[in-house]
């Protein structure tokens, strides 16, 4: 699973809302809860010492003796309730609550209020309830009578009740997210899968496999994809399998013009050789003309012999007859027979041996070597180096070298660097056709300017190659 991947972001995407949702759900419980258990605890508490309060009228004389103070914090006081009443300087019940009893909560009390405080006793919650008591005069008026009675409970058990709510609500929020990421989980599931067959389907179409298509299911989003993508690589099936029925005709097309044009070609030829030995004791125009025509009668031999070359390797029908040879030699009889020995050479060490086919190593090197007479300049520099199981070999001319714009299609065929060079000798098929062989054995041909200027074609083969 990826780090922040969909289904990372879908896990957390309902984590979050169902976390939030539960928190808020059971904050907002909780404290409602709370609220109401406090609540109920203060007004139980509060009726509670009202009606013991009611109980006990009427007092008796003012001021209240001792025996009256008892009499009242006796009745007020309860299992889980302490007492204190308070007149004056006067006091009876448990002192310890004293310290219980605020300033402010006795303010509100000697108002005429039934009051509470909540406070911490040792640690322990405690709620402080009081009130004061009145006396009714002749007239049927009620006066204060200075009399003070606080009762105090243990807010205990109403702490463990709100603790355990809150324990639930944790328990709750748990639950809920471990209900949550199974649902995230599910959900991540039912849209990954879909997305997961469509990045395989796209994968398997960027690689060459046209008939790749994904199931669709239902009639959501992720089905409408993948009904488009279906349709998409049908479009794409049609296209390509149009454009490689054209290709392979056009492709037929030239391989069987350049086979059928052997047989006059190699007619014209001998007519050629004829007329070249005659050509030089032509008069004036007749001369040149002949000279014209025995050169145009080369170039065409050359192009349909490339072409022919061309179709080969297009239908896969180029193969290797590799044999043990010492490369320098290969390289140097290559430029020998062409008759480029005074024109090219440098660093060929013999004793450089690999496993290559000579006739396709020649079919190299003369283009490498042509290509850099006809369109470099003088002398044409080779250095031959060896690295492990690899060969390298470098050709070098001293011309202008080439544009950075023609680099990238110095080896596409028919492609001439120079439009002014259209009518030139060269087919715009031997960089092509010496790239194509540099592969069949396994290597690479490469293009570059060198350091000091010129163009400098790397080529590098294994020393052994390996055939199927």
């Amino acid at each position: 699973m990826k780090l922040w991947g969909l289904r990372t972001r879908l896990l957390m995407a309902f984590s979050l809302l169902v976390v939030i949702t539960a928190a808020t759900v059971a904050g907002f419980g909780y404290v409602q809860s709370r609220t109401v258990i406090l609540q109920q605890a203060q007004d139980a508490t509060a009726r509670v010492l009202v009606d013991k309060a009611t109980a006990l009228y009427p007092l008796g004389p003012l001021p209240p003796g001792d025996g009256t103070l008892s009499r009242i914090s006796g009745e007020l006081t309860a299992r889980d309730l302490s007492s204190l009443v308070l007149y004056a300087d006067k006091s009876s019940g448990n002192e310890q609550m004293r310290a219980l009893i605020s300033p402010e909560l006795r303010a509100r009390v000697q108002g005429g209020n039934v009051a509470w405080q909540r406070v911490d006793a040792a640690g322990k919650p405690m709620l402080v309830v009081g009130t004061r008591f009145t006396v009714l005069l002749p007239g049927g008026q009620e006066r204060a009578s200075g009399i003070e009675a606080y009762i105090a409970r243990s807010m205990v058990p109403e702490e463990q009740s709100i603790d355990e709510l809150a324990t639930r609500a944790w328990l709750i929020g748990g639950v809920a997210l471990v209900f949550a990421i199974g649902l995230a989980l599910l959900a991540a599931r039912g849209v990954l899968r879909p997305v997961r067959e469509l990045g395989d389907a796209a994968q398997r179409l960027g690689a060459g496999d046209l008939r790749a298509r994904i199931s669709v299911r239902g009639s959501d989003e992720l089905a409408g994809v993948a009904r488009t993508f279906n349709e998409t690589a049908e479009s794409l099936e049609r296209h390509v399998g149009e454009l490689r029925r054209m290709e392979a005709d056009a492709r037929r097309f030239v391989a069987d013009v350049s086979h059928e044009l052997r047989t006059p070609l190699a007619a014209m030829t001998a007519v050629a050789d004829v007329l070249e030995q005659e050509a030089s004791r032509l008069p004036g125009d007749a001369g040149r003309a002949a000279r014209m025509s025995i050169d145009e009668t080369h170039n065409l031999t050359r192009l349909v012999n490339d072409l022919i070359e061309v179709s080969r390797f297009d239908a896969g029908a180029a193969a290797l007859a590799p044999e043990e040879v010492d490369v320098a030699e290969v390289v140097t009889a290559s430029l020998r027979i062409r008759g480029w020995a005074g024109e090219a050479g440098g660093d060929l060490p013999a004793g450089i041996f690999a496993g290559l086919d000579p006739r396709r190593m020649d079919v190299i090197v003369a283009n490498l070597v042509g290509n850099a007479l006809r369109h470099g300049e003088k002398p044409v520099s080779l250095r031959l180096s060896e690295a492990g199981e690899w060969i390298t070999l470098e050709v070098a001319d001293r011309g202008p070298g080439l544009a950075p714009e023609v680099l990238p299609h110095v080896f596409d065929r028919f492609y001439k660097a120079d439009s002014a060079r259209a009518r030139s000798g060269g087919s715009g098929l031997g960089l092509a056709i010496a790239w194509e062989n540099a592969r069949l054995h396994g290597g690479t041909l490469s293009a570059a300017n060198g350091i000091d200027g010129g163009a400098v074609f790397t080529l590098r083969l294994p020393r052994r190659v390996v055939t199927e």
